[in-house]
């Protein structure tokens, strides 16, 4: 699912509810820079195979609401800029990632300015390697 609506910046809505996502291994870039995309509802994804999140969300700068509460993330060892200027973002709930295998967290969250607050309580960074900028321009928070 690499790069699958890589710079839809029209796109607004989509319906992705009937989609079977138990053998994707790589969503990056899946939704970069959807910049129209002011939600969208996730909670049908397994993501049990998935190792690869990095830039999944970069510059969908209308994005207000986001659900993520169903990702098994416990495969993932990239979630470097994921939510990169998510500028419209203003609270993410992500207490129920599991982080243990992830090793790059770089930029992950920069520019995401309207960011307040932030759930990261079951976060464990012992394997991260890079951490830099995770939160560069998150002026709110």
């Amino acid at each position: 699912m690499c790069h699958m609506f890589n710079g839809c910046s029209s796109l607004n809505s989509i319906d992705l509810s009937s989609f079977n996502t138990t053998n994707v291994k790589d969503m990056s870039d899946m939704f970069y820079e959807c910049s129209s995309l002011k939600s969208i509802d996730l909670s049908s994804f397994n993501t049990t195979n998935v190792k690869d999140m990095s830039d999944m969300f970069y510059e969908c700068s209308s994005l207000n609401s986001i659900d993520l509460s169903s990702f098994n993330t416990t495969n993932v060892n990239d979630m470097s800029g994921m939510f990169y200027g998510c500028s419209s973002l203003k609270s993410i709930y992500l207490s129920s990632f599991n982080t243990t295998n992830v090793k790059d967290m770089h930029s992950m969250f920069s520019w995401c300015f309207s960011l307040k607050s932030i759930y990261l309580s079951s976060f464990n960074i012992t394997n991260v390697k890079d951490m830099s900028d995770m939160f560069y321009g998150c002026s709110s928070l």
